[in-house]
């Protein structure tokens, strides 16, 4: 009761302080500097430049700005030499519970204030892609929890060592921590979250339950911390062990402490967002599993209902084997980790299984013993939270289960089967699929779902049939387009909220334009057949592609990328470069080795260049592509430091990094298709360019190094590297 009268007090004279007005205010300006300086979020979506990076800059400066006006009131009363006075009047140890309610009542108030300023910009920054709920939760877990994070750490720091100076460089070099070395871990980098990218068109649900999680943890950890130090809180003129030992007599003090930090500490252990696979990616053991004797697969069916809500899914797999070896046998299978398998029958009766604790690839191992009878079905119920691969663990929100995406890949949507020969030459399977009444189901590869059934409560359900021992599914509210082009149907699906942009871009008609050019000048795509889906995905940080299906990467197509000058003169031409990738990037994957300026984007902006000449004119693509290559060029050459490397070399290892890229671009997206221009010339014209481009695309990969190098470019062309040397 008496820290409840005393905390009114402490607030008034805590918000009547000039420093805490300028930190407030400071902390409301922080976010811009997530506009212009600090961009831990490097994807192209809006929500990933204008809500995530301001708001974790705001995290990151408002965090430090409050740990440091925390120890300078901690310090207060000590720095006035008035702390015995004080001590006499109020105790030491109510007076830190009142202080520390006013800090973090402070902290909220700038909280809050910095979202109510920020809401209006970042809605007209980000625009028609702006969602309420996900500002809201970006302001509160990415920048909100931060304040109040930095409050505990700055006030354990002060309550151990009664100093100011040592507090504030502990503090300091505590999030100096989170910021630099704890960056890529997830659970550890209290103070910034690691969040690489925001969907604009999709749900944000796992990122924003991953950053919860992390948050709360590190709440329980540092609220443990102060219990702690609020033990250690120096009274009755006792010094450190002597305020101790008093401070402990009530035995729920101290317990309160450990209690928190052993819930911070198992849910650290117990976290369910990412798995434990091995680490080192050349190891496969799975995939040296000995085929099961005398077992073979005659087809398989799944019935998978996730839950959007929860982020979770259940499903029922069945397995159709023949077993001929006259004995029990043990067959294997990957299952996506965060799952649990459960009722394992065959032939309706139980039998043996086992999931392993050992993880490789985001699979478990699950082994099941099926009979010795000639014929068995194998039934098996599994689901849970689908967890995703430690290795990238920074690049969370791949296994998005929510009402506007879903992505199910191999084991996600259901056990893998690892070591049973098929009965013939594929593995037959079909799929039943309920989820909500707005989603469109879309398989990846050629088949297509059939809506089979629609339920009273809001969902329905699809089913297709595929082949192969995994499968890939996506979900969404999606748009589809068909478009006839390069004689193929182009099924071309893209979220419903991005739909604005694509109409804006002309996106039908640079997929026509694309297909249309590239088919006929150097064919036809290997992964293609009658028709091809086009399938946009949550940001993923790339995309792929098998026979019937291609996957765009949504940041691709976000706003900010499709005004990139470099990929293309306006938007509709900045999707043709995006597009033309199926032919530079996916249809050939190109050599990391060798010169950093050959890669995918060298010719896939000359092909987009070439698209626009046959659309636009001469005189349009050499104004808006050649001389902007020139010119980028030129402005190169002049670059202090590709003038002078040895003062590159100089510089810190990430600045270096950060020049070298900056120069490495230049050179893909404009010294690289000026070569090739140049080459143009050289092999006798357009015409001849476009026949060894045909025989680049069209050549017979050599499995064990599948890439196009820029030296078999050169010798296709019958040139060298000093003829397309430029001036």
């Amino acid at each position: 009761m008496n820290t409840l009268r005393l905390f009114p007090q402490e607030l008034r004279r805590l918000l009547q302080s000039r420093l805490t007005g300028l930190t407030v205010l400071l902390t409301v300006l922080s976010p811009l500097v997530g506009l212009v300086l600090y961009r831990p979020a490097d994807a192209d979506t809006m929500l990933s430049v204008y809500l995530a990076n301001p708001a974790l800059a705001g995290g990151a400066a408002g965090g430090i700005l409050f740990g440091l006006l925390a120890v300078y009131e901690w310090d207060r009363a000590a720095r006035c030499r008035a702390d015995r006075l004080t001590d006499a009047a109020v105790s030491p140890l109510i007076l830190s519970l009142a202080r520390l309610f006013a800090l973090l009542t402070a902290a909220l108030l700038a909280a809050c204030l910095t979202a109510a300023v920020w809401f209006p910009v970042s809605r007209v920054l980000i625009g028609s892609v702006f969602d309420g709920t996900d500002y809201i939760l970006a302001y509160l877990l990415f920048m909100g929890f931060a304040l109040p994070l930095s409050i505990l750490a700055a006030s354990a720091f002060y309550q151990f060592t009664r100093r100011a100076d040592l507090s504030a460089v502990l503090f300091a070099a505590f999030a100096g921590l989170s910021l630099t070395v704890w960056a890529e871990n997830w659970q550890l980098c209290w103070l910034n979250p690691s969040v690489w990218a925001l969907s604009d068109d999709f749900s944000n649900n796992r990122i924003f339950r991953s950053a919860a999680y992390m948050r709360l943890t590190w709440l329980a950890a540092l609220a443990g911390v102060w219990a702690l130090s609020y033990l250690c809180i120096r009274q009755h003129g006792k010094g450190f062990f002597g305020s101790l030992c008093r401070s402990v007599r009530r035995a729920y003090r101290p317990l309160i402490a450990v209690l928190l930090l052993t819930c911070a500490g198992f849910a650290y252990a117990a976290q369910p967002f990412v798995d434990q696979s091995n680490p080192d990616q050349t190891v496969m053991t799975f995939y040296e599993i000995p085929y099961a004797e005398g077992v073979t697969c005659s087809g398989r069916s799944a019935e998978v209902y996730p839950d959007t809500a929860a982020g979770t899914l259940r499903g029922r797999a069945a397995f159709a084997f023949q077993n001929t070896s006259g004995r029990a046998q043990t067959v294997s299978f990957g299952v996506t980790p965060g799952y649990t398998v459960t009722n394992v029958r065959a032939n309706g009766a139980d039998v043996p299984f086992s999931l392993g604790d050992y993880q490789e690839f985001n699979e478990a191992l699950l082994e099941v013993t099926i009979p010795a009878e000639a014929q068995v079905e194998l039934t098996m119920e599994y689901g849970g939270f689908p967890k995703e691969d430690r290795s990238l663990s920074s690049m969370q929100g791949g296994r998005e289960i929510s009402d506007t995406y879903i992505c199910l890949e191999n084991a996600a949507l259901s056990p893998r089967l690892l070591n049973v020969l098929p009965a013939g030459e594929t593995y037959p399977v079909e799929i039943e699929i309920t989820l909500p009444d707005h989603m469109t189901v879309l398989p990846f590869g050629a088949s297509e779902a059939e809506r089979v059934a629609e339920h009273e409560n809001g969902t329905a359900t699809w089913r297709y049939a595929d082949t192969g021992t995994g499968g890939i599914l996506y979900a969404g509210d999606y748009i589809r387009e068909d478009i006839q082009a390069g004689g193929i149907t182009v099924e071309f699906y893209y979220g419903r909220k991005h739909q604005a942009v694509m109409e804006a871009a002309g996106a039908a008609e640079a997929v026509e334009a694309v297909v249309n050019y590239c088919t006929a000048h150097y064919g036809a795509l290997s992964f293609g057949g009658d028709s091809l889906k086009l399938i946009q995905s949550r940001v993923a940080g790339g995309g792929y592609a098998s026979d019937g299906a291609s996957l765009l990467d949504e940041a691709d197509f976000a706003a900010l990328n499709l005004k990139n000058s470099d990929k293309g003169a306006a938007a509709g031409e900045v999707m043709i470069h995006e597009l033309v990738h199926q032919w530079w990037g996916l249809g050939n994957m190109f050599d990391p080795a060798g010169d950093d300026a050959w890669s995918a984007e060298g010719l896939t902006v000359y092909t987009t260049y070439r698209i626009a000449k046959a659309l636009y004119g001469e005189e349009y693509a050499r104004e808006n592509y050649v001389e902007h290559w020139q010119q980028a060029v030129e402005e190169y050459s002049q670059n202090f430091y590709v003038r002078n490397p040895d003062f590159l070399e100089a510089l810190p290892e990430d600045k270096q990094l950060e020049i070298s890229n900056s120069l490495s671009y230049v050179r893909q997206y404009s010294e690289m298709p000026l070569k090739i221009l140049k080459a143009e010339a050289l092999v006798g014209g357009e015409a001849a360019m476009d026949q060894i481009l045909n025989g680049l695309f069209n050549r017979e990969l050599d499995p064990a190094y599948p890439y196009l190098t820029y030296q078999a470019f050169l010798d296709a062309c019958g040139l060298t590297e000093e003829d397309v040397t430029l001036d």
